[in-house]
């Protein structure tokens, strides 16, 4: 790294570049106090700024030093030897032995002066020749060969337990594994973070006979990511239980977990983690939990005008029940955490029971269920009602005794929120009635309920149309009145988004209870006349909600019809 002179003349490098007007001498000369204030090479420190493109540094620092200039997508880098990739001076100064020739070996470097190139000739035997290659392309393949490199040095030790099929009841000794190595503190953090740049939602590490898989569920679709060999599956196991305070011992019980990772100064992400055993090893699941991802605004979670209108109106309420049903995986928590948020003030007691609690909110006092202690949803509700509340969000109503407290909850002056999980407001009508709790209650105590999905969202780059003949679209549910009026796309593909899909919004059946709807709920009626009371009232029923998303060109029938499958 190039030093200034004491009069803090620009020198060098720098007066080259700016000679060649590709840099001013005003920029030039505060790189250089910066790369050295930071203890980074000249040209990492320009690179890192994007002050200049890393191809023209690159040209420039050959001209400048005379040293060759290399295009490194052009080298069959599997050839390389791995005795000279070991060596610690490739990860601290991103420099890349590409081929080792008549006692000489060819580095490829970014910045040609970089320090202790006698370490490499010590290490290697070999001596050097220095060849600039343009930064950003070398750093992947750095990046990239380091990465192989850790699976390769995790695999390559003995693992105990680790040969054959493992026997799931048997006791492994992993305390003694070597789990906070850097090799695998690397590669599960190499996971985690790239599990972060995709937006993934869970990460899934399992374990088969002879096969280890990892996968990354986006949008709501696992795609698989890497498959590391199977030795490594006790070391990642054992990394993963450390950080999240697990016992690294227990391979019979199933394990539940947290823990935080720091992204930046102002950003972490906490994280959920599940430890199942299975038939070939323990399965770990872990759920990212990003709070900036929880909480939308009630405007874009995707609902129509007149649905939202009607959640509104029910979340002015002062008591009553508020019901959001759909599976696992529709948004659920979301649409509560939102109109959490929404409701948020500090004129008011808000209280929630979940199993887990995702996200902290502040200003919500919120308990998290423990069954082995008798804390379940009904014990915190019970106590909940002598907290003062005025809102109340119950993770899901389990049982009948859960509900028939949120009833008497919603009937005594709290507005109640909560989940079910059924596939439309009429089912969950239904299943209230099936819990046992009494069609009266029911009718006095529900404002309003919502079901919902998850779409994923067309790649607005590299969405393609699609044209369908008017029989399948009228088989599919547009009217004859809609066919011709809006233009059908399909998913493409590009690098900006998973499969023609970036991103996901949600379709939403939104049922307030109307005073006819009390009257049939009251009489015990069957589901049909509820649906048909429910068409009478224009409620906008799923398959319907997500056609409207179709015709506005936002997602493809392909999608919605996974969905529904």
């Amino acid at each position: 790294m190039e030093e200034l002179s004491s009069n803090s003349a620009i020198t060098g490098f720098a007066f080259y570049l700016s000679e060649k007007k590709i840099l001013d001498k005003e920029t030039a000369l505060d790189a250089v106090k910066q790369s050295a204030k930071n203890k980074i090479s000249y040209n990492e420190y320009l690179i890192n700024q994007r002050l200049i493109k890393p191809a023209a540094i690159a040209k420039a620092t050959s001209e400048y030093f005379g040293l060759p200039l290399c295009d490194i997508s052009a080298f069959n880098l599997d050839k390389i030897s791995s005795e000279y990739l070991n060596i610690p001076f490739v990860r601290k100064h991103q420099a890349l032995p590409i081929f080792a020739k008549n006692d000489v070996l060819y580095l490829a470097v970014v910045d040609p002066t970089l320090e202790n190139l006698d370490e490499v000739r010590f290490l290697t035997g070999l001596d050097v020749r220095l060849i600039i290659a343009d930064g950003s392309k070398l750093y992947q393949v750095v990046d990239s060969l380091m990465n192989t490199m850790m699976i390769s040095e995790i695999s390559g030790k003995e693992i105990k337990g680790a040969e054959g099929v493992p026997d799931i009841h048997k006791e492994h000794d992993l305390s003694s594994y070597d789990a906070d190595s850097a090799p695998v503190v690397n590669y599960v953090n190499k996971i985690i973070t790239d599990a972060i740049e995709k937006g993934a939602s869970d990460i899934h590490f399992e374990r088969y006979d002879k096969e280890y898989r990892i996968r990354y569920r986006i949008h709501g679709v696992l795609f698989p990511v890497t498959s590391p060999p199977v030795k490594i599956a006790n070391y990642l196991l054992a990394r993963i239980k450390i950080m999240s305070n697990l016992d690294i011992t227990e391979h019979r019980l199933p394990q539940d977990g947290r823990f935080k990772l720091a992204l930046s100064k102002h950003k972490s992400m906490d994280f959920r983690v599940s430890v199942c055993p299975t038939l070939y090893g323990e399965k770990v699941v872990l759920r990212l939990l990003d709070p900036t991802q929880i909480f939308h605004s009630l405007d874009d979670l995707g609902m129509e005008t007149k649905q939202k209108e009607g959640l509104l109106h029910a979340l002015s309420s002062t008591q009553g029940i508020i019901l959001v049903t759909g599976p696992t995986g529709a948004g659920k928590t979301v649409t509560l955490y939102s109109a959490l948020n929404y409701l948020n003030s500090p004129d008011d007691n808000i209280m929630t029971v979940e199993d887990p609690v995702e996200i902290p909110l502040h200003g919500i006092n919120q308990v998290h269920v423990n069954p082995k202690v008798g804390l379940n949803f009904a014990a915190a509700l019970r106590s909940f009602l002598r907290q003062d509340p005025d809102i109340i969000m119950v993770g899901e109503v389990r049982d009948l005794e859960t509900g028939q407290i949120s009833v008497q909850a919603a009937q005594t002056g709290h507005l109640v929120l909560s989940t079910l999980h059924t596939n439309s407001c009429v089912d969950t009508i239904s299943r209230l009635m099936y819990m046992g709790i009494e069609p009266y209650n029911i009718a006095s105590s529900l404002l309003l309920v919502m079901a919902q999905r998850l779409l994923r969202v067309l790649c607005s780059h590299c969405k393609q149309k699609e044209e369908l003949p008017r029989d399948i679209l009228l088989k599919e549910g547009f009217s004859e009145s809609q066919i011709g009026t809006f233009q059908l796309y399909k998913a493409g593909s590009c690098d900006r988004c998973m499969h023609g899909y970036k991103g996901r919004t949600g379709i939403f059946e939104v049922m307030p209870i109307s005073d006819e709807m009390r009257f049939l709920i009251i009489r015990n009626a069957s589901s049909m006349e509820l649906e048909e009371q429910a068409k009478k009232e224009n409620i906008i029923d799923l398959r319907t909600s997500g056609l409207d998303k179709i015709i506005k060109g936002e997602t493809s029938l392909a999608e919605l019809n996974r969905t529904f499958k």
